[in-house]
């Protein structure tokens, strides 16, 4: 086996994006705030911003503050999913997400993630405006669409990951995406908590990775300390994927409020709806009041790694420094 190259982790991704190390922060609704964003990109990875709790006002207002805390690139993240039916909840957010895209055109983010749904020409317009745009997929066919719509960068996210997610893991998801969308560079989403996740990535294809869960763990992630804690407490097995808090699969921390809906799925709304009316106060109540049983509390399978909860620095450090002892230690077994 040939020696692995010290710079077996600056990956294309890197240069494209204008970061030190492969490893992007996922925007986690309600989670994912200046704070957070500026650390992870301060650490020199990419730290990104959650739009869905904010109003296009306090996103400004939060991407000014990431700006305040570092010079570095960060990002985004919209939902841009197509909204179901008509009434006051579909206006509300059509409005809002009209919002978070202005803000986010305006005020010129390096990148603009599309963390639900396509972002349409809305990429072309990005691009006029120097900024790179990345887009979450599940499947291959949604993988295609985006590549042919222009986005740059693929989120290819397994079924282990938290919040919104697909039906088809991650082993075989990402290589499929690659092969797919060649030689467009895709992240590896769900799943991944540490060094070994990262390498394993790149052994897919992949020239990245999209991390969520792990930064859930931080001092810095905007969330109650119950939150925090209950995902360094659970297992692997301690998450359910269900359409109860947004009308879409989302993997969240079993719990009451999952198991009572279990038995009113034929009451779920679609999305935005059920969002707006049971999601958004729900996600509150778990993520920012720390009611963790009766509240969405987003999550992944890999919270059964995750063992502590400290600074985002540390944990970009502890992903690079195992990375490239895996590294290492697979050329030194050649």
């Amino acid at each position: 086996m040939a020696t692995i190259a010290k710079d077996a982790l600056h990956t294309p991704l890197c240069d494209l994006l204008g970061i030190q190390y492969p490893i992007c922060q996922a925007g986690m609704g309600f989670v994912a705030r200046s704070d957070l964003a500026a650390a992870v990109s301060e650490a020199g990875g990419l730290g990104v911003l959650a739009a869905a709790h904010c109003t296009p006002s306090e996103l400004r207002a939060e991407i000014r503050r990431v700006r305040d805390g570092t010079n570095r690139p960060f990002g985004v993240d919209i939902l841009f999913a197509t909204t179901q039916g008509a009434g006051e909840e579909v206006e509300r957010f059509t409005e809002m997400a009209r919002g978070w895209i202005d803000v986010t055109l305006d005020e010129r983010v390096p990148v603009l993630i599309a963390g639900l749904g396509t972002p349409g020409p809305v990429t072309a317009e990005a691009h006029r405006l120097g900024m790179k745009v990345m887009a979450l997929c599940g499947n291959v066919k949604q993988a295609r669409d985006h590549a042919a719509g222009g986005v740059d960068v693929i989120i290819a996210q397994g079924h282990e990951a938290g919040g919104h997610t697909g039906r088809v893991g991650g082993l075989v998801l990402v290589p499929a995406v690659v092969d797919a969308v060649a030689p467009r560079l895709v992240l590896a989403a769900g799943g991944i908590a540490d060094g070994r996740g990262l390498v394993a990535a790149l052994a897919l294809g992949a020239a990245g990775i999209w991390m969520g869960t792990r930064f859930i763990a931080t001092r810095e992630a905007y969330g109650h300390d119950n939150y925090k804690r209950k995902i360094v407490a659970i297992d692997e097995e301690s998450t359910v994927v269900t359409r109860a808090s947004s009308g879409k699969p989302c993997r969240l921390i079993r719990n009451d409020f999952t198991r009572a809906w279990e038995k009113r799925e034929a009451e779920i709304q679609p999305f935005p709806v059920q969002f707006e009316r049971v999601g958004k106060p729900a996600s509150i109540r778990a993520r920012e009041q720390g009611d963790i049983e009766n509240g969405s509390a987003a999550c992944g399978q890999s919270a059964g790694l995750i063992h502590d909860v400290r600074p985002a620095r540390e944990v970009v450090d502890a992903v690079v420094a195992e990375a490239r002892a895996v590294l290492a230690g697979l050329g030194a077994g050649g």
